[in-house]
């Protein structure tokens, strides 16, 4: 059973940093990747950032470039979003994610319970 805990979400004023963090437990062996994807009311989860196993080729969305850091502890798989110069367009709930290859695309069979993040102007 595989079981993903976000945490480090928090309420802070534009241009502050926040750094989230996802622990794994249970075996997460043959994934494709693993992501943060944020989520806001009424809206479909995105992927913000996401780091490829097999090449640790990182991506970001175009919106975090520059801003946000993705990282991750080899050793135990835990994920790590640190946000810089945070806006108030990042509000919305982070979900931490682990993919897995389903025919040719890598799509998330595992999700956390998701961390909120809250930015006022």
């Amino acid at each position: 059973q595989v079981h993903l805990t976000e945490s480090g979400g928090d309420s802070v004023q534009a241009g502050e940093s926040l750094k989230l963090s996802c622990t794994v437990s249970g075996n997460i062996l043959g994934n494709c990747e693993m992501g943060w994807y944020r989520q806001i009311p009424g809206g479909e989860r995105r992927k913000v950032a996401g780091i490829r196993r097999r090449t640790g080729t990182i991506t970001y969305d175009e919106s975090v470039k520059g801003r946000f850091t993705l990282s991750q502890d080899k050793e135990d798989n835990s994920l790590y979003l640190q946000m810089n110069n945070i806006q108030t367009r990042d509000t919305g709930v982070y979900y931490c994610a682990v993919l897995y290859r389903d025919d040719l695309i890598c799509t998330v069979r595992h999700w956390g319970q998701g961390t909120q993040v809250t930015v006022s102007s």
